[in-house]
C-alpha cells in the first residue's frame, strides 16, 4: 500500500480508502483462499513434501517459513520511519494499553476459552494456551499497513513484543499451563523452553527483516533523498509484502494441509475458540480505543496488535516440547490458518469503522463535547 492511503480520510470528498487499494489488495482474501488450496494441492501432489521441508532448516527454525515471513516484513519495515519513533514512544497511553491487552487480557482470555470449549481434549486445549502466550511479532505489520495503522507505533509495539516475548514466554508459560490449573484443581501440562529459544526465534523473524528495513532506509535517504525513497523505491518493493504473506500460506497448508483435511472435526473444535478469542481482542481493543478517544491510526496499530499471535513460536515450542504429530502441534498449525483469514475481514472492518465513525483530523466523531 503506498502513505497516500493514510491521509485518504483526511481530504473531504476523496473515495474511500478500499477504493484506492490495489487490486492485490483489493482481492486479498481471494488471493489467500487460492494460496490454500494451492498449498493442499502441493501437499496432495507431493507427499513427501512434509520431510523434505523439515530437512531445509537453519538449527529448529524452518528455512522455508523464514523466507516467507523476511518477504513479508522487510518491504513494511522498510516503510517505518524511524526518526519519528522517538515521538511515538511519548504516547504512554497507547504502549500501556498495548501492553496489557498483550501480556495480560490476551493470554487470560485464550486459557479461559481453551478450558471452557475444549475441556475434553487436553493437547488442543494446551496447544492454544500455548498460541495465546505468542504475542504477535510479525503478521501484524501486514494487517497494520492495510488497515493504515501507525507504522512507527507499530514497529515500536512489535519491538515491545519481542522483548517481553523473550523474558516472560517461559515464567507465563509455567503459569498458565502448571501453577493456575493447579490452583484451581485442573489438569496441567507444563513447557520447557528455554530463553535463549525464544531469543532465537524473535531475532531470525523480527531482528534480520528489523535491521534490513532500518538500514535501507538510512542509507537509501542519504544516497537518493526521501522523496525518491518514499515515492519510486517504497511503491516498488511494497507488493512483496503481500507475496511474502501468499507464499508462507502456500507452504503451512502444504506442510499440514493432509493433516488438516484428514481431521475436520478436530480443526472446526479447535478454530472455535480462536474465532472467539480475535473477536474479543479485536473488537474489545478497537472500541475501548474509541472511549479513550485514541486517533485512528494509533487505535488500529493497538488492536491488531492485541489480536494477533506470533504462530512461527507457538508451532516451534509445541513441536519442539509435543513432537511434529501432536495434539498441541495441530493446534498450533491451525491458529493462523484461521487468523489470516479473520484479521484479513478485520482489515475491512477497521477502515469501514475508520469512515463510519471517525472525523478528517483522525480522532472518534463520537463524544466530541467531552473533554480530550
Amino acid at each position: 500500500m503506498s502513505d497516500q492511503h493514510a491521509t485518504v480520510a483526511e481530504e473531504p470528498g476523496v473515495a474511500a480508502p478500499t477504493g484506492r487499494l490495489s487490486t492485490l489488495d483489493r482481492l486479498l482474501p481471494l488471493w489467500i483462499g487460492l494460496a490454500m488450496l494451492a498449498g493442499i494441492a502441493l501437499g496432495r501432489a507431493f507427499p513427501d513434501l512434509n520431510d523434505q521441508l523439515e530437512k531445509v532448516k537453519i538449527d529448529t527454525v524452518s528455512l522455508p517459513i523464514a523466507i516467507g515471513l523476511f518477504a513479508m516484513m522487510y518491504p513494511v519495515l522498510a516503510k517505518v520511519r524511524y526518526r519519528s519513533i522517538g515521538t511515538v514512544m511519548t504516547d504512554r497511553r497507547s504502549l500501556v494499553m498495548s501492553l496489557l491487552l498483550n501480556w495480560v487480557i490476551g493470554p487470560a482470555v485464550m486459557f479461559t476459552l481453551a478450558w471452557l470449549m475444549l475441556p475434553d481434549l487436553p493437547e488442543y486445549r494446551t496447544g492454544l494456551i500455548i498460541v495465546g502466550l505468542a504475542r504477535c511479532i510479525a503478521m501484524v505489520l501486514i494487517w497494520n499497513d492495510l488497515s493504515c495503522g501507525n507504522r512507527e507505533l507499530a514497529a515500536v509495539l512489535v519491538a515491545i513484543n519481542s522483548l517481553f516475548q523473550i523474558v516472560a514466554y517461559s515464567l507465563l508459560g509455567y503459569f498458565y499451563l502448571d501453577l493456575l490449573p493447579g490452583w484451581l484443581g485442573l489438569s496441567s501440562d507444563g513447557i520447557d523452553v528455554t530463553i535463549w529459544e525464544i531469543a532465537k526465534s524473535v531475532l531470525i523473524f523480527l531482528g534480520i527483516p528489523l535491521l534490513a528495513g532500518f538500514l535501507t532506509r538510512t542509507f537509501l535517504e542519504r544516497a537518493k533523498g526521501n522523496d525518491w525513497y518514499e515515492h519510486t523505491f517504497l511503491p516498488k518493493i511494497g507488493p512483496f509484502a503481500l507475496y511474502g504473506l501468499l507464499y508462507t500460506i502456500v507452504i503451512l497448508f502444504a506442510l499440514q494441509g493432509d493433516q488438516i483435511t484428514n481431521q475436520p472435526f478436530d480443526v472446526a473444535r479447535i478454530a472455535l475458540p480462536l474465532l472467539v478469542y480475535f473477536a474479543i481482542m479485536w473488537f474489545g481493543s478497537f472500541f475501548t480505543g474509541m472511549r479513550m478517544r485514541i486517533p485512528y491510526d494509533r487505535n488500529a496499530s493497538i488492536a491488531f496488535t492485541a489480536a494477533g499471535n506470533n504462530f512461527e513460536l507457538a508451532i516451534a515450542v509445541a513441536i519442539g516440547v509435543f513432537g511434529v504429530s501432536s495434539g498441541q502441534a495441530l493446534a498450533g498449525v491451525v491458529g493462523p490458518l484461521i487468523e489470516v483469514p479473520v484479521l484479513v475481514g478485520l482489515v475491512y472492518v477497521s477502515l469501514w469503522a475508520r469512515r463510519r465513525f471517525y472525523a478528517g483530523d483522525g480522532l472518534p466523531t463520537t463524544g466530541r463535547g467531552s473533554n480530550q
